[in-house]
């Protein structure tokens, strides 16, 4: 069973998102972090996730800054992450596609969303 570390301020997207998988058919143990905040305590609890999906527009602690965070750590900086928002301008696409490992935009389909998770977790087992 993967961990899938979901990251957003909005709880009902974190349920939409852990309905979703387990409809899809995915084997996924989802960790439902409130925030960035609480993502990197989850982290520093040494509850590690196989992948995280991070929101972008989250209030105190934007995605871009939990990821840099995650990337500074050196435990957690192979963790693979699929940014999940509702930014849909050019700048956010290119750069969450050129930092993150994928870059799905809301609201999003439940087959695309699970394929590109696991296409990220085969890739990430292939390194």
């Amino acid at each position: 069973m993967k961990k899938i570390m979901v990251v957003d301020d909005e709880p009902d997207q974190i349920y939409v998102i852990k309905k979703s998988l387990e409809k899809a058919g995915g084997n996924y143990k989802i960790i439902a972090a409130n925030s960035g905040a609480q993502c990197l305590e989850f982290l520093e609890k040494n509850q590690i996730p196989d992948l995280i999906l991070l929101d972008i527009m989250m209030p105190e602690m934007s995605g871009w800054i939990v990821f840099d965070k995650l990337k500074d750590n050196v435990m957690w900086e192979k963790i693979p992450i699929i940014f999940l928002t509702a930014r849909t301008d050019k700048i956010a696409e290119n750069a969450g596609d050129f930092l993150g490992d994928d870059y799905i935009e809301k609201p999003f389909d439940t087959k695309d969303l699970k394929n590109r998770i696991e296409k990220v977790l085969k890739d990430t087992n292939q390194k």
